[in-house]
């Protein structure tokens, strides 16, 4: 029942973090610290319930990128495929660096510590972005160029660093390259598909054997309550960007990584 419990937990916490630009990695570190989960299980844990996250995209977006709906002609379910062909161009990067150097940054780079850095600088980047004023040139996703996105692919391995944010790095890539913050943000969904099931499927195929009857109950209760989660997370922030900027996110990443900072520094010490 315990386990059952921390499953919800960082069901809700991935579901509502991954897809803002404040780092779900880095929250799941942060959260896995205090209910201490079994290290090589929390690992895999962290990745496959991101499999909730992704499908809550699909389901979401789904008018825009399934292509056999009966309702769509030739030209919109052709639109549909340059989208997912876009993603894949996009996702590129990643997948590349990804299995170069993958495991080095997963062994060296996820701590606490890590991810207060990330959060703090990351929420200043975010904060300053906001505050310049980015030229919106792309307003839809058909003005959003192959060459485009690749470049916001190679900026979304900046993520790699837990606390940095996937979604924060792509929505900023985005926006410095003239993309409006829909665009941007709606970009920065679909790229996260094939991005977060190849991280799920290297980790399934790395840790399976290892992984009991128990183990999966724990992964389903957490991916079903990761996907509420997102699809809860997703309709907010489509509808907050409408009016508002990302700066109040850049403050949160801020405040967290000043608090983080001195819990570690001197209650973890003392």
């Amino acid at each position: 029942m315990e386990s059952i419990l921390k499953a919800i937990i960082m069901g809700i916490v991935e579901g509502f973090t991954e897809f803002l630009p404040i780092s779900s990695t880095g929250h799941l570190i942060l959260v896995n610290h205090f209910l201490e989960m079994p290290e090589n299980f929390a690992v895999l844990f962290n990745i496959l319930i991101q499999l909730g996250a992704i499908l809550s995209v699909v389901v979401y977006f789904r008018k825009e990128l399934i292509p056999w709906v009966p309702s769509k002609s030739p030209v919109q379910r052709q639109e549909v495929w340059t989208i997912w062909k876009k993603t894949l161009v996009g996702v590129t990067p990643a997948l590349i660096i990804g299995a170069l150097i993958g495991e080095f940054i997963e062994r060296i780079l996820f701590v606490p510590s890590v991810v207060a850095a990330a959060l703090f600088l990351g929420g200043i980047f975010l904060v300053i972005v906001e505050r310049r004023k980015n030229p919106e040139t792309i307003q839809s996703m058909a003005a959003l160029t192959y060459q485009m996105a690749f470049a916001i692919g190679m900026v979304q391995c900046l993520a790699m660093i837990p606390g940095i944010s996937r979604s924060a790095a792509t929505i900023i890539g985005a926006m410095l390259l003239g993309c409006s913050r829909t665009i941007a943000t709606e970009f920065s969904f679909f790229l996260a598909i094939p991005t977060m099931m190849a991280a799920a499927a290297y980790q399934l195929i790395k840790n399976s054997e290892n992984t009991t009857a128990g183990d999966w109950g724990v992964l389903i209760v957490g991916c079903i309550t990761s996907f509420l989660a997102a699809w809860a997370a997703i309709a907010f922030l489509m509808n907050y960007i409408r009016k508002n900027d990302f700066k109040i996110f850049g403050y949160y990443r801020i405040i967290l990584g000043i608090i983080v900072i001195a819990y570690f520094t001197f209650a973890v010490t003392d």
